[in-house]
């Protein structure tokens, strides 16, 4: 069994985690609400990357972990993605419809490799 101080440690850890995540995903989002110029772009950049960091390390739990390559999960999200990217694709116009709609696309493909790894998997073991 953990002790106390472990446990409080790993919770103030994750707590920690998944407000880095939020907030990036907050600044990186509505920071055009309330900023402008320069200061908007910063925020903007700056909320992304500390999403994608803080995300990458949330996605390296096990639990996690164990959640995102469940078959169901990579079907959705294979799916889900590919069709935003699509609706993206022919609804936005310019260059944020074409980034847009290839983030989502990478996204898609992402989750298509794990279904494909996973029955790779399955093949061999059988």
């Amino acid at each position: 069994m953990k002790s106390l101080l472990t446990t409080v440690k790993s919770f103030v850890a994750n707590l920690l985690l998944w407000s880095f995540f939020a907030g990036g995903l907050v600044a990186s989002t509505a920071s055009g609400a309330v900023l402008d110029g320069t200061a908007k772009t910063a925020a903007t950049y700056t909320g992304i990357a500390v999403s994608l960091l803080a995300g990458s390390r949330i996605a390296k739990k096990p639990r996690i972990r164990a959640f995102l390559s469940k078959p169901s999960t990579l079907w959705f999200l294979f799916l889900f993605n590919g069709g935003v990217a699509a609706l993206c694709y022919f609804s936005m116009d310019g260059v944020k419809g074409i980034a847009t709609a290839a983030g989502m696309g990478l996204v898609s493909l992402g989750a298509a490799g794990g279904l494909l790894a996973s029955r790779r998997g399955e093949a061999n073991a059988a």
